[in-house]
């Protein structure tokens, strides 16, 4: 990608992102907590993702807003349609994941547990 100028590497780079949300979009029975536990991001990640993007550019975009297009309808219809509760398993396996992000960043708490 280092041989592409800035302007078709963005554009790049924006189709793979409106491909990733196609491919969400059409797969909705793959949970935010799913997400979180294998890839450590969730659509709502995508969502401050965007308004962080928009606030280093100058612009406004609210949460709410981004949300609704990285979900493709308002957050409460999404969660209200196809949003299950987390099981048991699938909670302690996010906070499994959680206290290894912790223990990672922070070495002497991984000693302390041992």
């Amino acid at each position: 990608m280092d041989q592409l100028d800035d302007a078709t590497r963005t554009e790049l780079e924006a189709a793979a992102f409106r491909r990733l949300l196609e491919h969400l979009d059409k797969n909705k029975d793959v949970q935010n907590i799913d997400l979180m536990i294998l890839a450590d991001f969730c659509r709502n990640c995508l969502s401050k993702w965007l308004v962080a993007a928009a606030e280093e550019r100058g612009e406004t975009l609210d949460y709410e807003s981004a949300r609704e297009h990285v979900y493709g309808m308002p957050y409460s219809e999404w969660k209200a349609q196809y949003q299950a509760k987390a099981t048991p398993e699938q909670m302690a396996a996010f906070e499994q994941r959680q206290n290894a992000k912790t223990a990672q960043s922070d070495p002497t708490r991984q000693e302390n547990n041992s």
